[in-house]
């Protein structure tokens, strides 16, 4: 019986331990791309930001599906690459949302705002 306990206790924590987790990489992604959603509206322009410099990395993408800032796919359109994606990302308003996607086989969760010039900024996570 006590080794039941334990195990059961053991779960309860561990799910309330990464619970916890998501919850602050979740306001930390919020932060980044909050962050950069006021500085581009404050006329910092769009390709003075690096994707890399994010945890998880950020991205900025123009209305038509261009990536101006992504660590792979900069310059590339991601309504041409992935329309499914782009069609999620594309529900960003200015004030913020969480989106669901699929990519290359995983689900995706990403917060998006739209910026005074229409440009979609986002950061995520996988499953």
């Amino acid at each position: 019986m006590k080794a039941v306990s334990l195990c059961l206790l053991s779960i309860v924590l561990v799910f309330s331990l990464s619970t916890s987790v998501l919850g602050a990489d979740k306001d930390a992604i919020q932060a980044n791309v909050d962050g950069i959603v006021t500085a581009v509206n404050g006329g910092k322009a769009a390709t003075e930001f690096n994707a890399n410099d994010y945890s998880p990395y950020a991205f900025i993408m123009k209305p038509d599906g261009i990536l101006i800032v992504h660590p792979s796919l900069a310059g590339q359109s991601l309504k041409e690459k992935a329309g499914p994606v782009f069609e999620a990302l594309i529900q960003s308003t200015p004030d913020g949302v969480w989106v669901d996607y699929e990519w290359k086989g995983a689900m995706k969760h990403s917060y998006v705002r739209t910026t005074k010039c229409g440009n979609i900024v986002g950061s995520g996570y996988s499953d």
